[in-house]
């Protein structure tokens, strides 16, 4: 891995790496450079306007992606461009590209050109091509590479390769739809001043910069150029003398030896020896293992299924140069591949379906998940094929599964020319790679998704519940409330005073609109405050006064302690739980009996101090297979849709204030014990002495 490579990583990784500084570092390397302005103005990232600059192309491309441009950059430089890097030298080539960089800048700013950065970006690309010709030809440049940079170079490339150096380097940058001359300018450096008389500044530029960097003894050459650039010849010196101490002091700070750069001898014209297959299938392999690595850690980054499906799309088309990518993913049904909308054709991808049962090579790929490639023309090419070809706008399809473990989750296929398919033939192993990475962040996102949508039901389901409990619970007030009404009804016929039965009615409404209220709020806030207990025992009895709810034959007793018997809970949870459980107790005895709401005392269990409550009867009592189950929400003998859930909502009340209910049955009657956190501050009473209230 060349140097300069290594310290743009460190560079990448450090956080307090702002992107001023990511720029100055990265334009130092040519090769470097070229890849993040391809990628930032290809079409996967294109933005309208001027951007030729490289901070508006790091920012425009995110951290993360700069990460793997460089990472993968660097493997391919390392194992792919070039393969004999023992027998290359780019000590010469960097000390030309900062040079010439230098001085178009240095030329630039004495012009008065607006675009000082562009110059230097311009001189550091003046190369470029040669790095293009020998990491796509390196058997045949090998030699050439490191040859003198003159016409005579230019006649040997086109005659070996039918293209120059300055031709691939323009080409080359004229896919990356640059609003600039930059590809002019690398494209004319070689060219004669005659020819440059009326063009671009930027051209006449990069042609002075190449002349004072590769041919200082051309002087003619020089003279003219100077003079097309309107500079005088002492300006000149000055320049190229500041420009050797800047290339020195930056290829200093890059760690880069420069030393010898000039006494570097080119290799004679022989041909190169053939690579050994073995050697080479290994570093595609490495090459390969390092990409995918690197992937799969990007789509681990990513945020929610779109923009992961929009990661993969996009490194796709950037790994293995398609047009336009789509993926086809499998149904809830599985019988069909959906398209997952995306990108430029939003709408017409979220319509496209492909049955899986209807045969054709999108199919037929998904189904045996294998690699297939399929053109205009083939003899198997169905109408959906044929509509996914003109939605991506190609001529061939490459359609690659997305296999996670033993599932096909579905396609990604991507739009390619005809003459790539061999290419992607020989790399179907790295294909598949990539799919295996793009697969597993799907199936992490769709469960995610699935994750999601289960507490959501979870949510609703608790919501449900809260809706049958506050049923369930507002039909004590209203039998209450309906129980006094006649009550009124009497006494009113009688003429006598009912205010005592309006205090209740008031109350019982009340509590009404907070059980309605508790509905906003699944798990409300525990607010514990003192409550008198035999208080609230009184109100219960209060209310099952003089109501037709208690027979006759049923009475209810409340024995208290004389002092205040106070807990740490709230009064309205506390008078749910003695209504539910006397209600519940008067329902049990139909022959009639007792019921007793009793203070036992205090209790210090687990050395903390609570007062129990007791609240017995003396009916029949519960089987063993009832009180097993006893305070989980079952269905009950008695009718109406919310019976059963009585003695859950005591428990959970109970519960909600820090308390603790058991249960004791057998022939001679029920008692529910409750335990609930005493006042700070109560002490335990030295006797028990019983208050008997009025029975009812």
């Amino acid at each position: 891995m060349p140097q300069i490579l290594i310290k743009l990583i460190e560079h990448l990784q450090a956080d307090d790496a702002g992107m001023p500084e990511l720029a100055a570092l990265i334009a130092k390397d040519a090769g470097m450079t070229s890849k993040i302005l391809a990628v930032a103005n290809s079409s996967a990232y294109h933005r309208p306007g001027r951007s030729v600059g490289l901070e508006q192309s790091l920012v425009s491309l995110g951290t993360d992606m700069i990460k793997t441009l460089v990472i993968s950059e660097s493997v391919f430089q390392t194992f792919s461009s070039f393969p004999h890097s023992g027998s290359t030298d780019l000590r010469g080539f960097w000390k030309t590209s900062l040079t010439a960089a230098v001085i178009a800048r240095d030329i630039a700013k004495a012009m008065d050109y607006p675009h000082v950065e562009e110059a230097y970006l311009a001189g550091l690309l003046h190369n470029v091509g040669r790095l293009a010709l020998l990491a796509t030809a390196p058997k045949e440049y090998a030699v050439n590479f490191m040859a003198r940079d003159d016409e005579a170079l230019c006649a040997v490339e086109q005659r070996t390769l039918q293209i120059t150096h300055s031709e691939a380097g323009a080409w080359l940058i004229e896919r990356w739809h640059l609003d600039s001359f930059l590809a002019d300018s690398v494209l004319y450096h070689h060219e004669p001043a005659a020819r440059l008389e009326s063009a671009h500044p930027l051209i006449r530029i990069v042609r002075l910069a190449h002349l004072l960097c590769c041919h200082r003894d051309e002087q003619g050459a020089i003279d003219d150029a100077v003079r097309l650039c309107g500079l005088d010849r002492e300006r000149l010196a000055a320049v190229v003398q500041t420009a050797a101490r800047q290339v020195a002091k930056a290829a200093d700070q890059l760690g880069i030896d420069l030393s010898g750069a000039d006494d570097v001898v080119a290799p004679p014209a022989c041909a190169a020896a053939p690579p050994d297959p073995v050697q080479q299938r290994l570093s595609e392999e490495v090459r390969n293992m390092v990409l995918v690595s690197e992937m799969g850690q990007t789509f681990a980054r990513q945020q929610g299924e779109a923009g992961l499906l929009d990661s993969i799309t996009r490194s796709a088309r950037i790994l293995f140069d398609f047009d336009a990518t789509a993926v086809l993913l499998e149904n809830p049904t599985g019988h069909a591949l959906v398209g997952a909308a995306g990108g430029e054709q939003q709408q017409r991808l979220a319509e496209f379906a492909v049955p899986l049962a209807g045969g054709g090579p999108l199919a037929g790929a998904a189904l045996q998940r294998r690699l297939a490639c399929v053109g205009r023309g083939d003899a198997a090419l169905g109408i959906a094929e044929e509509q996914l070809l003109r939605i991506l706008a190609s001529d061939t399809l490459v359609c690659l599964p997305l296999v996670a473990g033993q599932r096909c989750l579905g396609l990604l296929v991507g739009g390619a020319r005809a003459w790539q398919v061999p290419g992607y033939l020989k790399r179907e192993r790295f294909l598949q790679a990539f799919g295996h990475q793009a697969a597993a962040a799907l199936e992490t996102a769709m469960s995610e998704r699935g994750h999601a949508r289960r507490q959501l039901a979870h949510v609703a389901e608790e919501y449900r519940e809260a809706s049958r409990r506050v049923v369930h619970e507002v039909n004590n007030p209203l039998s209450i409330i309906k129980n006094y009404l006649s009550v009124l009804d009497s006494k009113l016929a009688r003429q006598e005073p009912v205010l005592g039965e309006m205090a209740i009615l008031n109350e019982e409404i009340d509590r009404v609109g907070q059980l309605v209220g508790g509905l906003a709020d699944l798990q409300p806030s525990e607010t514990a405050r003192a409550t008198d207990a035999a208080r609230v025992a009184a109100e219960v009895l209060r209310l099952f006064r003089a109501t037709d709810f208690v027979p006759a034959s049923v009475q209810i007793v409340a024995r208290m302690h004389d002092q205040p018997a106070e807990v740490e809970a709230d009064a309205d949870m506390l008078k749910q739980v003695l209504v539910n459980l006397v209600k519940n107790a008067v329902e049990a005895m139909p022959a009639g009996g007792t019921v007793e709401i009793a203070n036992r005392g205090h209790v210090n269990r687990e050395r903390r101090l609570y007062l129990e409550l007791c609240v017995s009867d003396t009916g029949p009592g519960l089987s063993a297979e009832v009180l097993a189950n006893l305070f989980a929400p079952v269905r009950s003998a008695k009718d109406g849709a919310h019976h059963g859930l009585g003695l859950s909502i005591v428990h959970g009340l109970v519960k909600k204030m820090q308390g603790m209910i058991s249960c004791r049955s057998g022939r001679n009657g029920t008692s529910f014990e409750i335990l609930l956190p005493a006042r700070s501050g109560n002490s335990q009473p030295s006797g028990v002495q019983t208050r008997a209230m009025d029975p009812v």
